[in-house]
């Protein structure tokens, strides 16, 4: 059974050049698929062939007993369906169990997010701090205004290299879900702190001489590519400053740009490109936080507002 999951996730890789994050995911969820099967069916052999539309209800009901969010669930099933549909196009089985069975409704949530006042004693106590000259203080603030600015995931903005980085067009290449790449727009601010960065980016290189990660624009202190991680501590620990205990993100920064991109009367499809986003349905929970774009509306409106 094992060997068919790894035949399937190395399609993925190397024929389809998913992403290593989703094969990561599927494997996750197809390994849980497989340790689920052989309780289900009991003592004895079974096959792939053996899986019906019962098998995958109960696989459901068992990652919602487990306490599995309904997104990771709905997650879970695609990776079954998919694996299915590889092995019926590879003449394995003869159906897919998993196509008939319904993907379970996701939550809707509102993002958090901060408004414009959070915004601007955000960047004001950055620009301080980053006034000190100090390597890690001026990265810190383009790394804020570059996620702000451009409404960038962490994974987007580590993987950001030098050419794809274009401060006199005003440009910034991101490559999305799916490897997809887009051209998004950077401010004025941004542009004026990542050239403060490339100064004291390329002091720290001078400084550390041989080995140093030469490609990447966001560097660590001893000259490597910064990590997911450190990105996220980075920035978590200014946004704390700004509001604590609201659980606040790097993704706050991205669900801020949206929402006052929104609230200034920007056109959903538009929103919807700069994001990356592939359905606009996922661009329109922004809309739910847009409060003061709908009061500005009635306003101007409504007969009596």
């Amino acid at each position: 059974m094992a060997d068919r999951v790894a035949e399937f996730l190395e399609h993925l890789a190397k024929e389809r050049d998913v992403s290593p994050n989703t094969v990561k995911a599927y494997s996750r969820d197809l390994a849980e698929f497989t340790e689920f099967l052989g309780p289900y069916f009991g003592e004895g052999e079974w096959g792939w062939e053996r899986v019906d539309r019962l098998a995958m209800r109960a696989f459901l009901a068992h990652l919602s007993r487990r306490g599995l969010a309904r997104r990771s669930a709905a997650r879970a099933l695609s990776a079954v369906r998919s694996f299915y549909s590889w092995m019926n196009r590879q003449d394995l089985v003869a159906d897919n169990p998993a196509a008939t069975v319904g993907t379970p409704k996701l939550e809707r949530y509102l993002p958090g997010h901060l408004d414009r006042g959070q915004i601007e004693m955000l960047f004001s106590a950055l620009q301080t701090r980053a006034a000190g000259g100090r390597y890690q203080d001026v990265r810190n603030l383009a790394i804020l205004e570059l996620f702000y600015s451009a409404g960038l995931r962490v994974s987007e903005l580590r993987g950001i290299s030098r050419p794809d980085l274009d401060l006199l067009a005003g440009m910034v290449k991101v490559r999305g879900k799916g490897r997809k790449e887009r051209i998004v727009p950077v401010g004025d601010h941004a542009q004026r702190a990542l050239r403060e960065y490339e100064r004291v980016r390329d002091q720290l290189c001078a400084r550390l001489g041989p080995g140093v990660d030469r490609t990447a624009v966001f560097l660590s202190a001893r000259g490597k590519r910064m990590s997911v991680r450190s990105i996220q501590v980075s920035v978590t620990k200014w946004l704390s400053q700004v509001d604590e205990g609201a659980g606040l993100s790097t993704h706050s920064l991205r669900h801020s740009f949206a929402t006052h991109l929104l609230d200034a009367g920007a056109d959903l499809r538009a929103v919807q490109e700069l994001l990356g986003h592939a359905s606009i349905s996922t661009t329109q929970i922004y809309t739910h936080t847009s409060v003061e774009r709908l009061k500005r509306v009635h306003r101007q409106a409504h007969p009596r507002a």
